[in-house]
Protein backbone atom coordinates (compact mmCIF):
# COMPACT_ATOMS: atom_id res chain seq x y z
CA UNK A 1 0.00 0.00 0.00
CA UNK A 2 1.53 3.41 -0.76
CA UNK A 3 0.20 5.19 2.06
CA UNK A 4 -2.43 4.78 4.99
CA UNK A 5 -3.31 8.11 5.86
CA UNK A 6 -5.19 10.20 3.85
CA UNK A 7 -3.79 13.58 2.88
CA UNK A 8 -6.73 15.43 3.72
CA UNK A 9 -5.05 19.09 4.06
CA UNK A 10 -4.43 18.64 0.19
CA UNK A 11 -8.29 18.10 -0.06
CA UNK A 12 -8.85 21.01 2.19
CA UNK A 13 -6.20 23.39 0.02
CA UNK A 14 -8.27 22.70 -3.01
CA UNK A 15 -11.31 23.24 -1.52
CA UNK A 16 -10.55 26.89 -0.03
CA UNK A 17 -10.27 27.60 -3.95
CA UNK A 18 -14.12 27.88 -3.94
CA UNK A 19 -14.67 28.81 -0.18
CA UNK A 20 -17.09 32.32 -0.27
CA UNK A 21 -18.59 34.20 2.18
CA UNK A 22 -21.90 32.28 1.85
CA UNK A 23 -19.81 29.26 2.95
CA UNK A 24 -18.33 30.84 5.81
CA UNK A 25 -21.84 32.48 6.69
CA UNK A 26 -22.86 29.15 6.51
CA UNK A 27 -20.64 27.79 8.59
CA UNK A 28 -20.98 30.52 11.56
CA UNK A 29 -24.55 29.69 11.69
CA UNK A 30 -23.95 25.39 11.52
CA UNK A 31 -21.68 26.49 14.85
CA UNK A 32 -24.03 28.30 16.38
CA UNK A 33 -27.18 25.68 16.04
CA UNK A 34 -24.43 23.03 16.73
CA UNK A 35 -23.42 24.51 20.31
CA UNK A 36 -26.49 25.86 20.94
CA UNK A 37 -25.36 29.44 21.07
CA UNK A 38 -27.70 32.39 21.08
CA UNK A 39 -28.35 32.92 17.36
CA UNK A 40 -29.59 36.38 18.00
CA UNK A 41 -26.42 37.17 19.89
CA UNK A 42 -23.90 39.51 17.21
CA UNK A 43 -20.49 37.46 18.52
CA UNK A 44 -22.09 34.09 21.28
CA UNK A 45 -18.55 32.99 21.89
CA UNK A 46 -17.33 36.59 22.74
CA UNK A 47 -14.53 36.06 25.72
CA UNK A 48 -14.58 32.00 25.26
CA UNK A 49 -11.66 30.05 24.53
CA UNK A 50 -12.27 27.82 21.35
CA UNK A 51 -9.97 24.63 20.43
CA UNK A 52 -10.63 23.80 17.03
CA UNK A 53 -8.89 19.88 17.40
CA UNK A 54 -8.22 18.76 13.42
CA UNK A 55 -9.08 22.21 11.80
CA UNK A 56 -8.50 20.74 8.02
CA UNK A 57 -9.50 24.07 6.04
CA UNK A 58 -9.36 26.38 9.39
CA UNK A 59 -13.20 26.97 7.79
CA UNK A 60 -14.78 26.06 11.32
CA UNK A 61 -11.71 27.97 13.32
CA UNK A 62 -12.92 30.97 11.33
CA UNK A 63 -16.05 30.89 12.17
CA UNK A 64 -15.38 30.38 16.17
CA UNK A 65 -13.35 33.58 15.28
CA UNK A 66 -15.64 35.65 13.90
CA UNK A 67 -18.19 34.36 16.52
CA UNK A 68 -15.88 36.42 18.92
CA UNK A 69 -14.05 33.56 20.27
CA UNK A 70 -10.55 33.14 21.34
CA UNK A 71 -8.89 30.25 18.97
CA UNK A 72 -6.32 27.97 19.31
CA UNK A 73 -6.40 25.41 15.73
CA UNK A 74 -4.30 21.99 15.83
CA UNK A 75 -4.09 20.13 12.91
CA UNK A 76 -1.55 16.78 12.30
CA UNK A 77 -1.32 17.78 8.46
CA UNK A 78 0.99 20.17 7.73
CA UNK A 79 -1.14 21.39 4.54
CA UNK A 80 -4.18 21.69 6.87
CA UNK A 81 -2.07 23.67 9.05
CA UNK A 82 -1.18 25.93 5.65
CA UNK A 83 -5.13 26.26 4.64
CA UNK A 84 -5.77 27.67 8.39
CA UNK A 85 -2.93 30.23 8.08
CA UNK A 86 -4.34 31.13 4.91
CA UNK A 87 -7.59 32.06 6.35
CA UNK A 88 -6.03 33.45 9.00
CA UNK A 89 -4.45 35.90 6.75
CA UNK A 90 -7.75 36.68 4.29
CA UNK A 91 -9.27 37.07 7.45
CA UNK A 92 -6.11 39.34 8.93
CA UNK A 93 -6.93 37.78 12.48
CA UNK A 94 -5.16 38.70 15.15
CA UNK A 95 -3.02 36.03 15.95
CA UNK A 96 -2.73 36.47 19.60
CA UNK A 97 -6.66 35.96 19.57
CA UNK A 98 -6.27 32.73 16.97
CA UNK A 99 -2.91 30.74 17.57
CA UNK A 100 -2.91 27.82 14.68
CA UNK A 101 -0.32 24.91 15.94
CA UNK A 102 0.92 21.27 14.17
CA UNK A 103 0.39 18.66 16.19
CA UNK A 104 -1.26 15.61 17.13
CA UNK A 105 -4.86 14.60 19.28
CA UNK A 106 -2.76 11.71 20.57
CA UNK A 107 0.54 14.18 21.89
CA UNK A 108 -0.54 13.91 25.77
CA UNK A 109 1.63 16.56 26.46
CA UNK A 110 0.92 19.05 23.25
CA UNK A 111 -2.51 18.86 24.79
CA UNK A 112 -1.63 19.67 28.43
CA UNK A 113 0.11 22.65 27.33
CA UNK A 114 -3.22 23.81 25.98
CA UNK A 115 -4.71 24.24 29.29
CA UNK A 116 -8.20 24.23 29.07
CA UNK A 117 -11.04 25.54 26.80
CA UNK A 118 -14.73 27.37 27.19
CA UNK A 119 -15.35 25.03 23.98
CA UNK A 120 -13.47 22.07 22.13
CA UNK A 121 -14.54 21.05 19.12
CA UNK A 122 -13.56 17.94 16.60
CA UNK A 123 -15.71 17.40 13.36
CA UNK A 124 -15.00 14.11 12.18
CA UNK A 125 -11.20 14.37 13.20
CA UNK A 126 -10.74 12.15 15.81
CA UNK A 127 -11.86 8.49 14.44
CA UNK A 128 -8.90 9.28 11.66
CA UNK A 129 -5.95 9.17 14.60
CA UNK A 130 -6.12 5.95 14.24
CA UNK A 131 -6.48 5.80 18.37
CA UNK A 132 -10.10 6.88 18.43
CA UNK A 133 -10.89 6.43 22.53
CA UNK A 134 -7.52 7.69 23.84
CA UNK A 135 -7.72 10.73 21.37
CA UNK A 136 -11.32 11.55 23.06
CA UNK A 137 -10.49 10.86 26.46
CA UNK A 138 -7.62 13.06 25.55
CA UNK A 139 -9.33 16.03 23.84
CA UNK A 140 -12.21 15.75 26.86
CA UNK A 141 -9.69 16.52 29.17
CA UNK A 142 -9.26 19.85 27.90
CA UNK A 143 -12.73 21.09 28.50
CA UNK A 144 -13.08 23.32 31.54
CA UNK A 145 -15.57 22.81 33.89
CA UNK A 146 -18.85 24.43 32.44
CA UNK A 147 -17.56 23.65 29.29
CA UNK A 148 -19.24 22.51 25.80
CA UNK A 149 -17.49 19.34 23.91
CA UNK A 150 -18.88 18.95 20.43
CA UNK A 151 -17.40 16.00 18.51
CA UNK A 152 -18.85 14.30 15.27
CA UNK A 153 -18.01 9.98 14.81
CA UNK A 154 -18.24 7.62 12.03
CA UNK A 155 -21.68 5.84 12.81
CA UNK A 156 -21.36 2.09 13.15
CA UNK A 157 -23.11 -0.53 10.66
CA UNK A 158 -21.42 -3.51 10.98
CA UNK A 159 -20.99 -4.62 7.83
CA UNK A 160 -22.07 -1.71 5.75
CA UNK A 161 -18.68 0.31 8.00
CA UNK A 162 -16.52 -2.80 6.99
CA UNK A 163 -17.59 -2.13 3.11
CA UNK A 164 -16.63 1.64 3.35
CA UNK A 165 -13.11 0.53 5.05
CA UNK A 166 -12.57 -1.58 1.68
CA UNK A 167 -13.18 0.68 -0.61
CA UNK A 168 -11.20 3.08 1.67
CA UNK A 169 -8.16 0.97 1.09
CA UNK A 170 -8.40 0.42 -2.34
CA UNK A 171 -8.16 4.12 -2.87
CA UNK A 172 -5.21 4.29 -1.01
CA UNK A 173 -3.70 1.45 -3.23
CA UNK A 174 -4.15 2.78 -6.09
CA UNK A 175 -1.50 5.23 -8.02
CA UNK A 176 -2.30 8.86 -6.88
CA UNK A 177 -3.17 9.44 -10.00
CA UNK A 178 -6.17 7.01 -10.58
CA UNK A 179 -7.50 8.08 -7.28
CA UNK A 180 -9.96 11.01 -8.52
CA UNK A 181 -11.00 8.10 -10.84
CA UNK A 182 -11.97 5.77 -8.15
CA UNK A 183 -13.42 8.67 -6.06
CA UNK A 184 -15.71 9.63 -9.05
CA UNK A 185 -16.88 5.85 -9.91
CA UNK A 186 -17.89 5.18 -5.59
CA UNK A 187 -19.72 8.75 -6.26
CA UNK A 188 -21.22 7.95 -9.41
CA UNK A 189 -22.70 4.43 -8.03
CA UNK A 190 -24.10 5.75 -4.63
CA UNK A 191 -25.26 8.91 -6.47
CA UNK A 192 -27.11 6.74 -9.00
CA UNK A 193 -28.41 4.60 -6.07
CA UNK A 194 -29.73 8.05 -4.12
CA UNK A 195 -31.22 9.03 -7.39
CA UNK A 196 -33.31 5.77 -7.53
CA UNK A 197 -34.12 6.47 -3.73
CA UNK A 198 -35.51 10.06 -4.50
CA UNK A 199 -37.60 8.82 -7.56
CA UNK A 200 -39.23 5.63 -5.73
CA UNK A 201 -40.27 8.63 -3.28
CA UNK A 202 -41.92 10.36 -5.80
CA UNK A 203 -39.20 13.80 -6.14
CA UNK A 204 -36.57 15.03 -8.54
CA UNK A 205 -34.25 12.39 -8.59
CA UNK A 206 -31.77 14.97 -9.97
CA UNK A 207 -29.05 15.29 -7.32
CA UNK A 208 -29.25 19.27 -7.17
CA UNK A 209 -31.31 20.04 -4.53
CA UNK A 210 -29.17 17.70 -2.09
CA UNK A 211 -26.16 19.13 -3.23
CA UNK A 212 -27.18 22.49 -2.09
CA UNK A 213 -28.37 21.02 1.35
CA UNK A 214 -24.53 19.57 1.31
CA UNK A 215 -23.60 23.23 0.95
CA UNK A 216 -25.86 25.00 3.09
CA UNK A 217 -25.53 22.16 6.05
CA UNK A 218 -21.41 22.74 7.00
CA UNK A 219 -20.29 25.28 3.58
CA UNK A 220 -18.35 21.98 2.48
CA UNK A 221 -18.65 21.26 -1.33
CA UNK A 222 -19.74 17.50 -3.03
CA UNK A 223 -16.75 16.53 -4.74
CA UNK A 224 -14.42 17.94 -1.81
CA UNK A 225 -16.78 15.58 0.80
CA UNK A 226 -16.59 12.28 -0.92
CA UNK A 227 -12.61 13.20 -0.92
CA UNK A 228 -12.59 13.24 2.12
CA UNK A 229 -15.10 9.99 2.95
CA UNK A 230 -13.63 7.81 0.75
CA UNK A 231 -10.15 8.39 0.86
CA UNK A 232 -9.99 8.92 4.88
CA UNK A 233 -7.77 6.71 6.78
CA UNK A 234 -7.56 5.67 9.54
CA UNK A 235 -11.10 5.13 9.44
CA UNK A 236 -12.69 3.99 13.15
CA UNK A 237 -16.50 4.00 14.03
CA UNK A 238 -18.93 3.87 16.92
CA UNK A 239 -22.38 3.51 17.53
CA UNK A 240 -23.96 6.00 19.64
CA UNK A 241 -23.93 4.69 22.79
CA UNK A 242 -20.17 3.81 22.50
CA UNK A 243 -19.37 7.77 22.71
CA UNK A 244 -22.19 8.58 25.27
CA UNK A 245 -21.64 6.23 27.99
CA UNK A 246 -17.89 6.91 28.93
CA UNK A 247 -17.99 10.53 28.70
CA UNK A 248 -20.91 10.73 31.32
CA UNK A 249 -18.95 8.20 33.40
CA UNK A 250 -16.64 11.25 33.59
CA UNK A 251 -18.90 13.63 34.31
CA UNK A 252 -20.32 15.29 31.13
CA UNK A 253 -23.83 15.93 30.14
CA UNK A 254 -25.88 14.90 26.73
CA UNK A 255 -27.59 18.20 25.91
CA UNK A 256 -27.84 17.69 21.81
CA UNK A 257 -27.34 14.64 19.45
CA UNK A 258 -28.01 14.30 16.17
CA UNK A 259 -27.60 10.92 14.92
CA UNK A 260 -27.69 9.19 11.29
CA UNK A 261 -30.06 6.49 12.56
CA UNK A 262 -28.89 3.29 10.60
CA UNK A 263 -27.17 5.28 8.13
CA UNK A 264 -23.23 5.89 7.06
CA UNK A 265 -21.53 9.47 8.15
CA UNK A 266 -21.00 10.98 11.25
CA UNK A 267 -23.26 11.32 14.59
CA UNK A 268 -22.74 14.31 16.14
CA UNK A 269 -22.55 14.88 19.99
CA UNK A 270 -22.50 18.05 22.08
CA UNK A 271 -22.02 17.92 25.33
CA UNK A 272 -21.59 20.02 28.98
CA UNK A 273 -19.04 19.64 31.53
CA UNK A 274 -20.34 19.25 35.02
CA UNK A 275 -17.53 18.73 37.54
Amino acid sequence: MSETRFAFGENWASFLNHLDEARIDQACRSLTELLCLDDAAERPLHGQRFLDLGSGSGLFSLAAYRLGADVVSVDFDHHSVACTERLRQRESADPTQWEILQGSALDESLMESLGQFDVVYSWGVLHHTGQMDRAIELAAARVATGGRFAIAIYNDQGGGSRRWLAIKTMYHRLPKAARPVWVALVASWYEFKFALARLAGGRNPLPFADWRKKRTDRGMSPWHDWVDWIGGLPFEVAKPEAIIVPLVAEQFQLINLTTVGNGWGCNEFLFKKVA
